[in-house]
């Protein structure tokens, strides 16, 4: 009697594997761009009653729960008018350095494209973000040609931009990290203000809840790339990256978190209560530092997180535990 064997799978190749994998990702994340979009004037009535800035002014003032302003004693001391005054500016240049940044982040992406072989499934995801990143930019600017008159970013941070083209080209990996240095802080802030239940204004709530839903395949698509990509490098360029990584976290998402020096100047801001806000409590640095929970896991499940890289990160404040999964809500300090 001749025995059979069963008939065997060849092995799959595994970068053939993680290649297929890779593109199974973007091709959902692509979908979702094209099942669930929205448009700036489409989607936000912005000439309803309700949405005049003017309407029910007090939704302006900062929420205690979410920006470190709103919850500071010199804040909560000052009149009514004020806090809506300040409440207003603030969260409007907010807005402003989302579009400058969105504006620097399709600079960059544009460039990577551009090289892109036939048929790679990054070209299609890129191409939708960038259409919705645009759809963000005229969202916040109409935002803010309502609410108020202010100038974004530092005129330091904003000439970074020239930086953009040549990064994305060449150097995407950094390029990718810088993407998640500007869209994480802005991400977690918002989500923060939604979370937090207060009363806040519709326009500021409308733009923030379309941008939390489309940010999400961004933020997404960073952590697959560097995912895909990082492991790979030489010994060499994962060093030097590991330590780009948190020193990128920390130079832009300064950009984004603090307020321009026009900001401090117009609402007489004394100079301890700016440092203690933004550079010198404890709970300032805690707040900064908790941007980054997911980009710290990424990094340790990169192998981006070694000990002179940790050291960085310690260094310039930004250390602390790692998300157990990406987003995940905050836990209260006797969590178990």
């Amino acid at each position: 009697m001749i025995l059979m064997s069963a008939p065997t799978t060849p092995d799959v190749d595994p970068v053939v594997a993680e290649a297929q994998a890779y593109a199974e990702k973007l091709l959902m994340l692509s979908e979702a761009s094209v099942d669930r979009h929205f448009d700036p004037f489409e989607d936000i009535d912005w000439d309803a009653p309700d949405f005049d800035p003017n309407c029910k002014p007090e939704r302006w003032v900062l929420v205690t729960s979410a920006d470190p302003i709103g919850r500071h004693p010199w804040y909560q001391a000052l009149p009514l008018d004020k806090k809506i005054e300040i409440g207003k500016v603030r969260q409007a240049n907010v807005a402003k350095v989302g579009l400058q940044f969105e504006a620097i982040l399709i600079i960059g992406m544009m460039q990577h494209i551009f090289n892109l072989k036939n048929n790679d499934p990054e070209f299609r995801y890129c191409s939708h973000e960038m259409i919705e990143e645009h759809n963000h930019t005229l969202m916040f600017q109409e935002m803010v040609n309502r609410v108020a008159d202010v100038p974004g970013m530092n005129p330091l941070v904003r000439s970074l931009r020239h930086l953009a083209a040549p990064a994305g080209a060449f150097l995407p990996n950094f390029f990718f990290m810088a993407v998640l240095a500007g869209e994480e802080p802005i991400d977690h802030i918002q989500k923060d203000i939604l979370r937090s239940g207060d009363d806040i204004h519709p326009i500021m709530r409308g733009v923030m809840a379309i941008h939390v839903a489309e940010e999400a395949r961004h933020i997404s698509f960073a952590h697959e790339f560097l995912k895909k990509n990082v492991p790979a490098q030489p010994a060499l360029n994962k060093a030097v990256l590991s330590i780009a990584m948190p020193i990128v976290m920390f130079v832009l998402g300064r950009a984004i978190a603090t307020p321009p020096k026009t900001f401090f100047k117009q609402f007489d801001m004394p100079a301890e209560v700016r440092k203690d806000l933004f550079y010198g409590s404890k709970e300032s640095k805690r707040t900064f530092a908790d941007y980054y929970v997911d980009v710290r896991a990424l990094a340790e499940e990169i192998g981006l997180m070694n000990p002179v890289a940790r050291r960085v990160w310690k260094l310039l404040g930004i250390d602390g535990p790692s998300s157990r999964y990406r987003s995940e809500p905050k836990r209260s300090a006797d969590a178990v």
